[in-house]
């Protein structure tokens, strides 16, 4: 692999300080950060290399506590270097493009431009980068890093996605999803793909439906302005949950490749059955955990949800008449993200003694996070009680001691990105047709037909409606909380 020159636009903000350079640290810790890679921080602040150097050492050591040796970091900082830039600038972009050049010493090397900005200046430094010839090729890989969120809506995507394509090509371009890093939504593909038993049973015939959960126990903060023009659909619904349903509902791809298995993903998002009508208020459910209206940034009117519940279908061989629900939420009981397979009952019941109607079916739980791991329910015999049975687990851990830390996601996907790997990245088609499965939501929800606004109280798993909302359907909610 080349060296890599990693540029970090938004350079003073709390990304960089916060989940960069603590997973840049930590791969140069395990010996996996590629030789000769060279970070080079662009903000508009006054720093000095030295100045920013000093303070991702104190922020570093506060994220990375555990792991943070002095001697090592000041190895590790050999690396960081800063250039004062603004991005409205064109002549600050040359001076980058002189640094870069100094800094690479004339050799080629494999650049990353990553956007840690206000999405809002996504498309002015892209223009920037290419009217300062940052993205020719003639002297290595040039490759742009997009944070989320990417539009907000179908229309400003496409907008984003034609300014990046002026400048670069697709192959060029990485739109990053954190949950996508993570151990267990990399292991889901690996669990599906790489065992022959569950192939078999992954399916209409033996699935009666999947859950999808991602609750946050926090609520907005001080985030609150903007999270009353974002609400819930276009913070967690439109990236992470669709993310998981396509990994959860995707077919096999021939080889593990990027654009194969990128194919496949889209292949689900084509697959859903378009809500119209009277589908919005049946399918979808909508609350406000009480005291929202009082956060700072946040109308005294507001009619943002922080709670989301959708019914999709997706319209397959695969998976047709298994209802997908997908859930998220502010303000929740305790935070968790999951993935719940709930398998069909038995056909016919042998055992008498049984209580038939309480029997829970099979269940698979992919723990996303926290408490990663997969568990299996199943029935199993009471010991010396006849013929009666109850619900038992199997538990698996990516985590039996808790004194060593999960890798964090952003060291996979920076790694992916050095190397050139975009299986674990959104491609333009895909981040359209999520917004075009999201947008009617939202324009549904701003109609007169709006379904109501339900209130909950803060740690709950959601309004009360939501439970009669899928018992209608004669299911219930996995509420459970991760054990560690």
């Amino acid at each position: 692999m080349q060296p890599v020159s990693l540029v970090i636009f938004g350079a003073s903000g709390d990304l960089t300080s916060r989940k960069l350079v603590p997973a840049l640290y930590q791969l140069y810790q395990r010996g996996r950060l590629p030789e000769g890679t060279r970070v080079l921080g662009v903000a508009r602040r006054g720093y000095t290399s030295e100045t920013w150097r000093a303070e991702l050492a104190a922020s570093t050591a506060q994220y990375e506590s555990r792991s943070f040796q002095t001697d090592l970091w000041q190895r590790f900082a050999e690396c960081l270097h800063y250039q004062p830039g603004d991005i409205e600038n064109p002549r600050d972009f040359q001076s980058i493009r002189e640094l870069l050049d100094q800094i690479e010493q004339g050799r080629p090397a494999t650049r990353l431009y990553y956007l840690s900005t206000l999405p809002r200046l996504y498309e002015q430094v892209t223009t920037q980068l290419g009217e300062a010839g940052l993205a020719d090729e003639s002297q290595g890989s040039r490759r742009i890093i997009v944070e989320k969120p990417f539009g907000s809506d179908l229309e400003s995507a496409r907008n984003l996605n034609h300014a990046l394509h002026r400048v670069f090509s697709e192959k060029q371009v990485f739109r990053i999803d954190h949950y996508l890093g993570k151990e267990t939504v990399q292991n889901l593909l690996v669990l599906r793909f790489a065992n022959s038993i569950f192939e078999p049973i992954w399916n209409r015939n033996y699935i009666d439906h999947v859950q999808i959960t991602v609750a946050e126990e926090v609520d907005v903060g001080s985030r609150g302005a903007y999270y009353d023009e974002a609400g819930v659909l276009r913070d967690m619904v439109q990236n992470h949950l669709l993310q998981l349903m396509m990994i959860t509902a995707m077919e096999a791809p021939a080889r593990y490749d990027a654009d194969l298995v990128r194919d496949e993903k889209v292949k689900v998002l084509r697959s859903v059955r378009p809500l119209e009508g009277a589908d919005f208020a049946q399918n979808t459910l909508r609350g406000q955990y009480e005291g929202y209206r009082q956060t700072d940034g946040v109308p005294a009117n507001s009619q943002t949800a922080t709670f989301v519940a959708l019914k999709l279908n997706i319209d397959n061989w695969r998976w047709n008449g298994v209802p997908f629900y997908l859930r998220s939420g502010k303000a929740m009981s305790c935070r968790t993200s999951q993935i719940v397979i709930q398998f069909r009952t038995p056909p016919h019941m042998l055992f008498s003694e049984g209580p038939r109607k309480s029997m829970e079916a099979n269940r698979l739980v992919i723990q996303v996070q926290p408490a990663e791991g997969i568990h299996m329910h199943f029935q199993s015999k009471v010991p010396d009680a006849g013929m009666r049975f109850n619900l038992s687990h199997l538990d698996f851990r990516f985590q039996p001691d808790r004194t060593q830390s999960m890798p964090d996601a952003y060291q996979r996907l920076l790694l992916d990105a050095m190397s050139g790997d975009a299986s674990l990245f959104a491609r333009s088609d895909e981040v359209e047709l999520a917004w075009s499965i999201v947008d009617p939501i939202l324009a549904a929800w701003k109609s007169p037909a709006t379904p109501r606004l339900l209130s909950y109280p803060p740690a709950d798993w959601g309004p009360a409606g939501a439970v009669d909302w899928i018992e209608r359907d004669g299911r219930s909610w996995y509420d459970v909380c991760p054990v560690f």
